[in-house]
């Protein structure tokens, strides 16, 4: 695929991009390198190779799901500054 100078004002045009026209022809030699290193890097035999997130293998540390530190209400609410009925109690903002 190759582009041109039209195609570069087109390009500039969807994407609302100013480009003065003694910069079309350069920025098409810039875009036809790139589309070139994209053509040559669908040249490169992917075939058996997994898809991966990261070039390093890692896995997450797995935890048992279990309750640990629960039924601390009354050790929670005695840092508050109020609490009533088991809750936080905050000042009324809207009146």
């Amino acid at each position: 695929m190759s582009v041109d100078k039209a195609t570069v004002k087109r390009i500039a045009k969807l994407a609302r991009i100013r480009i003065d026209e003694d910069r079309l022809d350069p920025m098409a030699g810039e875009l036809n390198n790139i589309l070139d290193w994209v053509e040559q890097l669908s040249a490169v035999d992917t075939d058996g190779v997994k898809p991966m997130t990261s070039v390093v293998d890692h896995c997450l540390h797995w935890r048992a799901d279990e309750v640990t530190d629960g039924n601390k209400r009354d050790d929670v609410l005695s840092n508050a500054p109020d609490a009533e009925f088991g809750f936080f109690a905050v000042p009324k903002v809207i009146e």
